[in-house]
């Protein structure tokens, strides 16, 4: 029987904002992998609807880094990435949070951009970053951007080497 891992998404100040269940791929001290099944429901407490997924996906959680990556597969290739800047992930028992900071680095077709940078803005004012945290939220973000430049964990083949545990549909 697979592990079940809850995975949930807070915003700054601990409060819900997303989640899903997915299966553990890969325990360290440092990090987790985890598979998400097509068709999984995404309970979003901000937006107060529940989404159902329509791809798998690879994701990866740091317990000491400041972002998450959530690699859609589909034909048995990773399609997009897309990578949350948040504060280190925590495990408790089998549950994982991490509160997001908002800013997102995703690829789509090839290419790799920031988005919701207004998000951001307007969420620091809403929940009242410290300016240390939005500081910190922008270095990290240029750490992820050169990661991804210089294919380094979890961008080396890492996630890819999970993807036999796909199902090809």
């Amino acid at each position: 029987m697979d592990k079940q891992i809850t995975i949930q998404a807070l915003k700054y100040g601990n409060v819900p904002h997303y989640e899903w269940n997915t299966t553990l791929l890969e325990k360290t001290d440092s990090y987790i992998f985890v598979l998400g099944q097509k068709g999984r429901q995404l309970q979003h407490y901000t937006k107060q609807k529940v989404f159902t997924m329509e791809t798998w996906t690879i994701e990866f959680f740091s317990f000491d880094s400041w972002f998450t990556v959530s690699a859609d597969i589909v034909g048995g290739k990773i399609r997009q990435y897309y990578c949350n800047i948040n504060q280190p992930a925590k495990l408790d028992g089998n549950t994982v949070s991490f509160v997001d900071l908002d800013l997102d680095y995703i690829q789509l077709g090839g290419e790799w951009m920031v988005v919701d940078e207004d998000e951001f803005a307007s969420n620091a004012i809403k929940f009242a970053y410290p300016t240390d945290l939005i500081h910190q939220a922008r270095l990290e973000l240029e750490g992820l951007k050169e990661r991804v430049r210089h294919n380094l964990f979890p961008f080396d083949g890492s996630l890819a080497k999970h993807i036999a545990r796909v199902p090809i549909e």
